[in-house]
């Protein structure tokens, strides 16, 4: 089960599809999570651009912990398509990414 709600991460890839009038709102809401859901929101994206396969969800936010070694907020941010990624993501771990987002809007 996964700390960082579906809700957060598409709050997240909504906010990167605006990077550039949402960018500072983006990092302090990035920053205000714990390093748990920080974690999760960066193995969630690695699933998204397939990096991981979603069964293999444990082993990717093991791995994030472990290699964090710049501000989540900078890593993602630097990511090409990193929306498009959480999106995928969501959607690989049986969560329409779709559905949240409507639910935000």
């Amino acid at each position: 089960m996964l700390e960082i709600s579906a809700r957060k991460v598409a709050q997240i890839a909504m906010m990167g599809r605006e990077l550039n009038r949402a960018e500072v709102e983006m990092r302090a809401f990035i920053e205000r999570m714990s390093e748990d859901e920080q974690a999760e929101l960066v193995a969630i994206m690695w699933i998204g651009r397939e990096s991981f396969f979603p069964e293999d969800l444990a082993e990717a936010i093991a791995t994030a912990k472990a290699e964090a070694s710049t501000p989540c907020a900078d890593y993602l941010i630097g990511t090409p398509h990193m929306s498009d990624h959480l999106e995928n993501g969501l959607d690989a771990l049986g969560i329409s990414a779709e559905d949240v987002e409507n639910d935000l809007m």
